[in-house]
């Protein structure tokens, strides 16, 4: 294979792919709504996703079917719904496009949404309970809810091993024992253990390639957009956890980054601008958001969303295939004080990410209807240009509700954040030649 043939079948393909195995695992949710199938409802956190796997349960992600709607800019219609039923303004997007679904009888633009047979929430975010509440009360929904201990202090976690963890591992085992009894009683099934080891041997394969697709954007210049790419591919991680699939998908994704990077091939013709994304995307004016930045030479290298929302991929985790349940047990409890403690306590993370990438500048933002994922970003802004030498932006918005996002003013800020950037490269290429 010559080279340029081999970059055209390379160059752009796991993007592509990712896009057709979402709407195929849309596709499964509409033959599940179709034939009254148990499913699950899961989100991306705390889900334990391989013991439904075990089940052959189809897997309703929220999150990913609610984002959908604000990507193809009809979550208003949803939201709208919701709110006129009686759902405050100030609810999470997600919760009120969800509602909107539901009260639709599960009309979504890409499938039919089933109704939960098992709902699966966790403590990583308060309104996961509230959410599955909701549920509950429309569908009379058995609601599972995964306790993950937290961390004691900041950066302090117990280690894996030490006493303290293994006590904690107990209790999480305890209600993954807990959940495969009542996925039995859902599904009328027998749990069998080895379809569960079959799921961790393709979830670790997934993470050791998500790993890498993370670490291959060190490279100058960077293979991948945080913000774009990586919601592509957190959604495969997320929908396809656990499967052969999935596994297939990111190794190779992961080849073809190698690829690109081996061959200096980046996300844009220039890169002028390194960046780093704290918080989530805004979904309302998704390609433009991501314009404002790309037209300047910015890349998104890294990004906060890669890492909490990726169920522990990025975590170097790997599960013990000869005790299947108390490695899961393992994963979920390290897993999650990690991410807790990285999105609460963020400075120093960002810091180390600002050097380990050479990043030029930090875009915080803020979203009007996540108050777990905006909480303190403010504060973590100042102290992270304590710590690191970069430019920061600090521009709010909102991942669903088009209510709340000034394309204007979100213009103005960045452009600014830029002509201050390049006005710092100047100085400094100044200082350097004197």
């Amino acid at each position: 294979m010559n080279a340029p043939t081999e970059a055209a079948d390379l160059v752009g393909r796991s993007i592509k792919e990712s896009g057709q195995l979402i709407r195929r695992w849309f596709e499964r949710l509409t033959l599940a709504a179709e034939r009254g199938d148990p499913t699950a409802y899961v989100f991306v956190s705390g889900n334990l996703i391989e013991v439904l796997q075990a089940f052959d349960m189809p897997v309703a992600l929220p999150e990913i079917y609610s984002l959908q709607t604000a990507v193809r800019h009809v979550a208003h219609d949803y939201i709208n719904t919701a709110e006129d039923y009686g759902y405050s303004a100030d609810i999470c997007g997600y919760v009120k496009a969800d509602v909107g679904i539901q009260l639709r009888g599960g009309e979504h633009p890409l499938a039919k949404i089933p109704r939960p047979s098992l709902v699966i929430a966790s403590n990583f975010c308060n309104t996961y309970i509230k959410w599955a509440e909701i549920w509950e009360r429309l569908y009379q929904t058995p609601v599972f809810v995964l306790d993950l201990p937290s961390t004691r202090e900041a950066y302090h976690f117990s280690e894996i091993g030490s006493p303290g963890f293994e006590r904690d591992r107990r209790y999480v085992e305890h209600q993954v024992r807990e959940l495969i009894g009542l996925c039995e009683q859902v599904t009328g099934k027998k749990f069998d253990i080895d379809k569960l080891r079959e799921a961790l041997h393709h979830s670790n394969q997934m993470a050791a390639s998500y790993r890498r697709m993370i670490e291959l954007n060190r490279n100058v210049p960077a293979v991948l957009d945080a913000v774009t790419d990586g919601t592509a591919y957190l959604g495969v991680a997320n929908a396809l956890r656990g499967t052969p699939e999935g596994s297939a998908f990111f190794a190779a994704a992961v080849e073809e980054l190698e690829y690109k990077a081996a061959h200096g091939i980046g996300v844009l013709p220039e890169e002028k601008y390194r960046l780093i994304f704290v918080g989530v995307p805004c979904y309302p004016i998704y390609r433009r958001f991501r314009e404002m930045f790309t037209e300047h030479g910015g890349v998104f290298v890294n990004s906060t969303y890669m890492h909490f929302a990726s169920g522990g991929f990025n975590y170097n985790i790997e599960y013990d295939l000869e005790h299947p349940i108390e490695s899961l047990a393992a994963g979920a409890l390290y897993s999650g004080a990690l991410s807790m403690d990285k999105m609460f306590f963020i400075d120093q993370p960002l810091a180390e990410m600002s050097r380990e990438y050479r990043i030029d500048g930090i875009v915080f933002h803020p979203i009007k209807s996540c108050r777990t994922v905006s909480t303190g970003l403010a504060d973590a802004r100042q102290a992270v240009m304590r710590l690191a030498d970069v430019m920061t932006l600090y521009v709010e918005s909102d991942h669903m509700d088009r209510r709340v996002v000034s394309e204007a003013q979100l213009k103005n800020r960045v452009d600014a954040f830029f002509e201050g950037m390049a006005t710092r490269k100047l100085q400094r290429a100044a200082s350097r030649e004197g």
